[in-house]
């Protein structure tokens, strides 16, 4: 289906939205501005100009308008004016002069003047003609709540794309079918039928919600609402026929008054869009919290790769937003109370918390949280706690401080302590355990002040109150930059999500580039033996340990002698993938008599027990000496592509299932942060002793492998370098055996 507003992941497609972005940015941008606003600065992201009037129409009719508030035609049109909408509401009913006190129209093309944005609330079999109506009219936009389309039948699914033929044939976008639609919550824009705003509209603030499922989307505006979470946009997008999540997605980073978004996905129809969506995010500084659910392992039967039975959908999906900085949450409760913590707009970069208490078991609780989320807690110096054992000679000094129950007597221990801790311990966070003094009037009106200069003075600080408080005082707190919790365990987990996306925003300042390559021919066609497979990896850079083919017992002999004993003997067929089940693997060969006998019996065992492979000989190579067995691995995900794993190789990759994932391509750097993942990264560190692992020759094989499999993507099926033996530092590593699949 064509259109110019068409979006494609393909190279040709990416290319032709970049060519054509400047030209519909500027035809939407300033028609949806908002008046009096800082205009959207829509970046590399040409899709996102076109998804502007869903949440900055001036004009939204609405086709099928009820005079009846509470049906689905209705409730849209009783938001916008409850709402307050600025802007012109235009419903549309033939069979009503008014619909709820304003003026309707028998048609769109009825409606005076222009119109940014349609409502289609109407029957199923009516809504290619209300499309139809919207195109001639000249909308730029149109949500649709009507369902009966892709998600029921392939009847249904026809009639849907013919509405986005229609619509892209006339630049139209559209939101659904099958949607809950949008709302702007700072220009009072609701393109809903949700009823949860109704009667209390939300406060506005830097919280975006992006949300694939309208039921799951409106109980997150609600309860986001109830918590006295600032909200900016909010989305949900149905069967996705043409706006999707990754175009929303895109729309809200680039928003400037949203600070973070919170995503809700069930799946990914646009991988390479979806990549570079939370590439932008990185590169704004904004952060992403993602609830993605659906865990099995769709596409990820096991097959001859190793990688390709541990490279599960979730697996990949967990791979990528460790990659690109995004918070999985695994609760509604973690999606908001991050999503709120984000908003206060601080990410500090130093680990080093805080804890002060008036309880020594809630300080107890916060430490060991800390170390659990990768904070540390640091001891306070011993200046620190003398002038702490002055203020309160009973209590804990160290960190946690504990204040006891003095400061329910004493209220000036609190910022007294609070200095020492911030200025003394170097802690740029701190988690204030204060029970329920939050619901005493007296205790309250005597903090206040305390909270109102602390706020002033340490205004780059985060402080995360665990305290039981009425509403009025929870937002007074809030509103001089407090953050507040009832939990000081959430309230932990908060600042160490806030430290994460801090550090990654630091630290990720600089592009990175994955390495460049050398021209490569394309892969062959059909399995390739293991020569051949090391030497297309030699040529992308990974290091192959050198190896001679033979034929015979005595070229093997030879091939012995000029490597140098004692030597490796693999038999070497494009259809055994797996060497030592056949028996086709002899180690540690000291003599030419014994790799003359280790011929034969690998060959026996090779042919009885894989009797229809092809041999085409054994591969002879040196012994490579001790070192960590290491696996480099590719698998092609059914929807992001290649993916590259790195963990414990030899026969213990898939007993212990300690590795990591990335999806392809990415740098050195990435490369090393995949690596700090596993459970084994102490013993590459060198552990009781031993020497430390060359991991940046690791990390460098990684990388390298990750260019080769994204060069590949259209023809590789996996590949297997196990064991890639890893050496001291400065001593490299080197793979060998290997294995490539393609298609």
């Amino acid at each position: 289906m064509g259109g110019e507003v068409q979006d494609d992941d393909s190279l040709a497609g990416r290319a032709a939205a970049r060519r054509r972005g400047p030209r519909i940015a500027a035809r939407h941008a300033g028609r949806f501005a908002p008046v009096g606003a800082a205009p959207v600065t829509l970046g590399s992201w040409p899709a996102a100009a076109t998804v502007a009037p869903f949440f900055n129409a001036r004009s939204v009719a609405v086709i099928g308008a009820s005079a009846d508030p509470l049906k689905i035609g209705g409730r849209p049109v009783a938001g916008l004016i409850e709402a307050g909408f600025e802007g012109r509401i235009l419903p549309v009913n033939p069979n009503y002069p008014t619909v709820q006190g304003l003026p309707a129209y028998r048609s769109i093309a009825d409606v005076p003047g222009e119109v940014d944005l349609a409502i289609v609330s109407v029957p199923t079999r009516d809504v290619h003609g209300a499309i139809e109506a919207c195109a001639a009219k000249g909308v730029r936009a149109a949500v649709v709540f009507s369902a009966g389309f892709a998600e029921v039948d392939e009847a249904g699914r026809q009639a849907q794309d013919s509405l986005v033929a229609l619509a892209r044939r006339h630049g139209m976008r559209l939101m659904g079918p099958n949607c809950m639609g949008t709302i702007n919550v700072r220009r009072r824009l609701i393109a809903s039928f949700t009823y949860i705003v109704s009667g209390n509209w939300p406060k506005p603030g830097g919280v975006s919600i992006v949300s694939q499922s309208g039921a799951f989307g409106s109980y997150c505006l609600g309860l986001a609402r109830d918590q006295g979470i600032g909200l900016n946009l909010w989305a949900t997008t149905g069967n996705q026929a043409d706006v999707d999540f990754t175009d929303t997605l895109a729309y809200a980073l680039e928003d400037p008054e949203t600070r973070v978004v919170l995503a809700y996905i069930e799946g990914c129809g646009r991988p390479q869009a979806l990549v570079g969506a939370l590439e932008r995010a990185r590169a704004l500084g904004k952060p992403v919290v993602m609830m993605k659910v659906g865990a099995s392992d769709v596409g990820a039967a096991a097959a001859a790769s190793h990688t390709a039975s541990l490279a599960g959908a979730d697996e990949v999906y967990d791979a990528l937003f460790r990659q690109y900085d995004v918070h999985r949450a695994r609760s509604l409760e973690e999606f908001l109370s991050i999503g709120y913590a984000c908003n206060l707009g601080r990410f500090p970069t130093t680990p080093a918390l805080g804890v002060l208490t008036i309880s020594g078991g809630a300080g107890v609780l916060t430490a060991d949280t800390a170390r659990r989320e990768g904070l540390d807690v640091p001891e306070l110096p011993a200046p620190a706690r003398e002038e702490l054992r002055a203020l309160v000679p009973a209590g804990g000094l160290r960190n946690p401080v504990d204040l006891t129950g003095a400061a329910l007597h004493d209220f000036s221990l609190w910022p007294k302590s609070l200095r020492i801790l911030m200025q003394q311990g170097g802690c740029p966070t701190a988690v204030l355990f204060m029970a329920h003094l939050g619901r005493n009037p007296v205790f309250v009106e005597r903090l206040r002040p305390i909270f109102e200069a602390l706020s002033a003075e340490f205004s780059d600080r985060v402080f995360a109150l665990a305290m039981d408080a009425a509403p009025e005082v929870r937002r007074s707190l809030e509103e001089r930059g407090m953050l507040v919790y009832r939990d000081p365990v959430e309230a932990t987990r908060a600042i160490a999500a806030l430290v994460r996306f801090g550090r990654a925003f630091a630290e990720r300042g600089a592009a990175e580039a994955p390495p460049v390559l050398p021209p490569q021919p394309d892969l062959p066609a059909g399995p390739l033996d293991e020569r051949a497979a090391k030497a297309i990896l030699a040529g992308a850079g990974i290091p192959m340990v050198p190896d001679r083919i033979a034929r015979t017992a005595e070229e093997a002999a030879a091939a012995a002698e000029a490597l140098g004993f004692p030597v490796a003997m693999k038999i070497l067929s494009p259809d055994i993938a797996h060497k030592t089940e056949v028996g086709g693997v002899a180690l540690g060969l000291a003599s030419a008599a014994a790799v003359r006998d280790a011929f034969a019996r690998i060959g026996a065992s090779a042919r009885e027990k894989a009797p229809g492979a092809r041999i085409e000989g054994v591969i002879v190579s040196p012994m490579v000496g001790r070192g960590t067995e290491m696996i480099l691995g590719v698998h092609r995900d059914p929807v992001f592509g290649p993916v590259v794993m790195a963990g414990l190789g030899g026969i213990h990759v898939e007993a212990l299932g300690d590795v990591s994932f990335r999806v392809a391509p990415f740098s050195e750097a990435e490369a090393m942060r995949m690596l700090r993942e596993l459970r084994a990264w102490p013993l590459l560190e060198g552990a009781r002793g031993a020497p430390p692992a060359d991991v940046e020759a690791l990390a460098a094989a990684l990388a390298r492998l990750s260019v080769f499999a994204d060069r590949h993507r259209d023809r590789l099926l996996g590949v297997d370098v196990n064991p890639f033996i890893l050496h001291p530092r400065g001593r490299g590593g080197v793979a060998v055996d290997a294995l490539i699949q393609t298609l």
